[in-house]
């Protein structure tokens, strides 16, 4: 993508940022000059939610315990939350 002066990325923001995302190469000018580039900011999400550790520890179960007995375990331990 050309470079975009500092007006038309003030008015065409949304624009620019669609693009950004889509992985294109936004720079914005000040006076011809590139001072700015646009980049999508990576995703802080945490991956690691309840349901992928569920799947986790079926695919590795714990070794010496049954799932029957960790489950009691950690039902005893949440009881301890409260």
């Amino acid at each position: 993508m050309e470079p975009v002066n500092i007006l038309d990325a003030r008015n065409n923001l949304s624009r620019l940022i669609a693009q950004a995302i889509e992985g294109e190469d936004v720079v914005i000018c000040n006076r011809g000059k590139p001072v700015v580039r646009l980049v999508p900011v990576e995703s802080t999400e945490n991956k690691s939610t309840g349901a992928a550790l569920a799947k986790w520890f079926e695919l590795n179960p714990p070794t010496g315990i049954s799932l029957e007995e960790l489950n009691e375990r950690i039902r005893e331990a949440r009881e301890g939350w409260e």
